[in-house]
């Protein structure tokens, strides 16, 4: 496909097509994914053999250090000769006792796992202990040692980090072997000079979390997958196998490329040869082989194309993905080989129409999102990334944007497989070395992927976008990214300088609140796309029909937002109606740690959320499933356990998409009332114990009903699991619900029972939450008290298949008292992906 510059997008007032392709795993394992259950990751599975892919997470030791006593620090710093002579590093040799250390697995958060403090400096960190002020709590050692057979004597072999927060010191064998100051994008080290073959290796990274990246809930720790990485010296380069398509008519031409790398001491006489698989793994086309000489310590280019006739097109409804086998041959013997999964679809940004996604108007209905998650912190196992694009898409969500960073991978793949569309943004907007390095990583990492339409070059840089260093920094991001990736446009959030010439420098013009801004900006730039990179910002608590500033809870009903936003009813219908706005990311699908708005201690998450921190919905979820998705809605609120109020006008809401709704109260009518588009209906009326019934109508027929009847005392524990089979793998999870019921099986919604937990089998507990943005009670205890109703338990499963068993039960004190309840979940024998034993 013909590249791209900036320059040409903004002023040839055409609107710009490309078509991108996507990274991930083989047709097999897409057949798994796509169905949703658990299974092998694509980075997992990417690999093709002579190459071996090792997950490196099992079986590591752990110790927390310090920042500043070096006493309290393995001695590390004690004198100025740490780094003196190569090889001397003792706590990275066989010399070092680390048997009193902790056993764990990655991905491991162990900012999650501290007290809270009420320190306002860590307001938006979640008020955990982080920083240069905690150095006793702000610093981690992590040790493995591993075998690496003598066999392996020749081939190039590497570490690799997905991400760990933040600063990475990196040691094997009593070498350093390299460090890491960011927290979000990936980095590897090659070890091949300072392995033990034949023998056991000795590998220790320091985590240093004293510095942050963000002003969010961050983590600590290496919080996202590592691998162990062997090739022979002849190999494919990290990130650089390319697919790229060109679609006329039915078919699309798929633009190969990749480089060959050389580490070995003779020229070496390369062919690559190209597969291409689609969903099933049947082989529909090949390309190659292509020769040429790869010299001593070097590199060489590889490229070609095929066409494919009527393909299957990626799309949030047909999330369709076929997948190129690139293999390097020399003398007729396979040397390296990988595969790359991508989707075959076609972007197009027009100035007056929106966004068009394989040639059909499509609005972007998308949400903001953090990385973190009740009960993990920012350690998510993969099927809980699965799990959260799950939530959103059953909203009606099309697409999610990385606020404010390079994601982490299994995000990306689950958005590739489950049909969610992606603004992927970076985290530091610069044009330093590091900045650019990090935007680089993110962009070849990821640019094979379907899911991303769009690459941000970062949020709310409102200092630079006035100063005249901002034009010319964002203007290198953009050149850079366009020459890896000429299939993309590229954005960035902004909130202000809307009359500077920052702004004008992006492809599509991101907007961040502001809609008094919008209409103005558009009428200047005719010719500029635009989509609104951040939008909403409503604020409400899960449960709650009542703002009560005492007790930091906010009412439900859409009628909160800070400042700087909107309601979701006011930005949705301002959106709706410019066919010119591509659509927007709501602020935020989940509540996220820090950021308490809008309150501070004792709340220790924000409350932005269409959902909390667990997944569960809030009432305005209703409202965007009403006007996003494809299905009829009708969602009744409030819960209708009202005692002490009798008599008291109670203000009752519906969210629906239907043509009327008629309300019922104990049978009698509270009146009927047509339903307006992209608005919800609302009714007052004197509680009175009983049933409260809305029956929605389409066509003149009612289509359906939905009940709030007041509920009884506590009787019963009731625990729903959304997966009841999972892999043997020691990394699937299931996620459960729990809820106490009355003496007639009703859930009840203001309940707040603290429920005790007890896993046994084949599966442990990694996580409890319950939504409530005020809860300070431990994400890693036992128990978990119930907030308006709910709470969550996560639970992940050993390598060895059984059966896992969740009781849940309550303490004798308080009472009352609830007989204990089991569920249990099978763990099956899988496959297990190749991993570092």
């Amino acid at each position: 496909m013909t590249s791209f510059t900036r320059r040409d997008l903004l002023r040839s007032g055409l609107a710009v097509s490309a078509t991108t392709l996507a990274a991930g795993s083989v047709g097999r394992a897409h057949a798994l994914l796509a169905s949703y259950p658990s299974a092998a990751s694509a980075e997992a599975l990417a690999a093709v053999a002579p190459r071996e892919h090792l997950l490196f997470d099992f079986g590591w030791k752990f110790f927390q250090g310090h920042a500043t006593d070096p006493l309290r620090d393995l001695g590390f710093g004690k004198g100025q000769g740490d780094f003196a002579k190569s090889g001397e590093l003792w706590f990275a040799t066989a010399k070092f006792d680390d048997s009193k250390w902790r056993d764990l697995n990655l991905p491991h958060d162990w900012a999650v796992e501290l007290p809270f403090v009420h320190d306002e400096e860590q307001n938006s960190h979640g008020y955990k202990p982080l920083g240069r002020r905690y150095p006793e709590t702000s610093v981690g050692w992590y040790r493995r040692a591993f075998d690496i057979p003598k066999e392996d004597s020749g081939r190039r072999i590497t570490i690799e980090f997905d991400g760990a927060f933040r600063s990475a010191l990196v040691f094997l064998n009593g070498y350093f072997i390299g460090r890491n100051d960011n927290g979000y994008a990936p980095f590897h080290f090659d070890v091949t000079d300072f392995l033990n073959y034949g023998a056991k290796n000795y590998l220790m990274v320091r985590m240093d979390a004293s510095f942050g990246d963000g002003w969010f809930y961050e983590g600590a720790g290496i919080y996202r997958h590592v691998w162990l990485t062997k090739t022979d010296a002849v190999h494919l380069g990290l990130w650089e196998s390319t697919v790229r398509t060109a679609m006329k008519g039915n078919t699309a031409t798929l633009n190969l490329a990749t480089v060959v790398q050389n580490q070995g001491p003779p020229h070496e006489s390369c062919s690559v040869r190209w597969q291409i698989l689609d969903g099933r793994g049947k082989v529909v086309s090949s390309a190659g082989p292509r020769a040429q000489y790869v010299p001593s310590d070097g590199a060489a280019s590889f490229a070609a194309y095929t066409d494919l006739t009527n393909p299957a097109l990626w799309s949030p409804e047909t999330p369709n993905l076929y997948t190129a086998v690139v293999t390097v041959e020399s003398d007729g013997k396979v040397r390296d080989a990988e595969r790359i999964t991508f989707g075959i679809r076609d972007l197009k940004w027009d100035p007056d129409k929106g966004f068009f996604l394989n040639g059909k108007s499509v609005k972007i209905k998308g949400t903001c999102n953090h990385h973190d998650h009740a009960g993990v912190g920012a350690a998510l196992p993969d099927q809980l990334q699965r799990y959260r694009v799950g939530v959103l898409k059953d909203m009606g969500g099309n697409a999610v944007r990385t606020s404010h960073n390079m994601p982490t991978p299994e995000w990306v793949e689950a958005c590739d497989r489950l049909g969610m569309m992606m603004m992927c943004e970076t985290r530091l907007m610069s044009a330093n070395p590091e900045g650019m390095a990090q935007l680089e990583a993110m962009v070849k990492r990821y640019r094979n992927s379907p899911s991303i339409i769009l690459w941000s070059m970062g949020n709310e840089e409102w200092t630079m976008m006035f100063q005249p260093q901002g034009p010319r920094v964002i203007d290198d991001m953009i050149a850079r990214t366009h020459e890896l990736d000429p299939t993309r446009m590229c954005t960035a959030a902004i909130n202000t300088a809307f009359q500077t010439p920052f702004p004008e420098q992006l492809d599509v013009m991101g907007f961040n609140y502001n809609l008094k801004e919008h209409d103005t900006y558009h009428a200047k730039h005719p010719k500029q796309p635009s989509v609104g990179s951040e939008t909403a910002s409503t604020v409400s608590t899960r449960g709650i029909y009542s703002t009560d500033k005492l007790r930091n809870w906010v009412s439900a009903y859409d009628l909160n937002h800070t400042d700087w936003s909107q309601l979701a009813e006011e930005w949705w219908k301002f959106y709706a109606a410019r066919e010119w706005l591509s659509g927007g990311f709501a602020w935020t699908g989940f509540d996220y740690r820090g950021e308490p708005t809008p309150y501070g201690w004792p709340s220790i998450n924000s409350q932005f959320g269409i959902v909390d921190m667990c997944g569960f919905p809030k009432d305005n979820f209703y409202y965007y499933k009403a006007w996003w998705g494809p299905d009829p809605v009708l969602h009744l609120f409030p819960h209708w356990d009202w005692a002490g109020r009798e008599g008291e006008p109670i203000s009752v809401w519906v969210h629906s998409n239907l043509d009327s709704v008629e309300l019922f109260l104990n049978g009698k009518s509270q009146g009927s009332k047509n339903v307006e588009p992209l608005t919800h209906l609302e009714w007052k009326v004197k509680y009175e114990p009983g049933v409260l019934e809305a029956r929605g109508t389409k066509n003149g027929k009612v289509v359906l009903v939905e009940k709030r009847e007041t509920t009884g005392d506590p009787v019963a524990i009731r625990v729903t699991a959304d997966r009841t089979e999972l892999n043997a793998d020691g990394e699937d999870v299931s996620v459960l619900k729990v809820e106490v019921l009355d003496n007639e099986g009703r859930a009840i919604p203001t309940a707040h029972n603290m429920i005790s937990f007890k896993v046994s089998g084949e599966g442990v507990l990694i996580g409890v939450g319950n939504g409530d943005p005020n809860c300070q009670e431990s994400d890693k205890d036992s128990k978990r008290s119930l907030f308006n109703g709910l709470a969550q338990v996560i639970v992940q499963s050993t390598r060895t298949p059984g059966t896992i068993t969740v009781e849940a039960y309550t303490e004798p004190y308080p009472r009352p008292k609830l007989p204990a309840t089991q569920v249990t979940i099978t763990t099956k024998k899988v496959e297990l992906r190749a991993a570092v034993e």
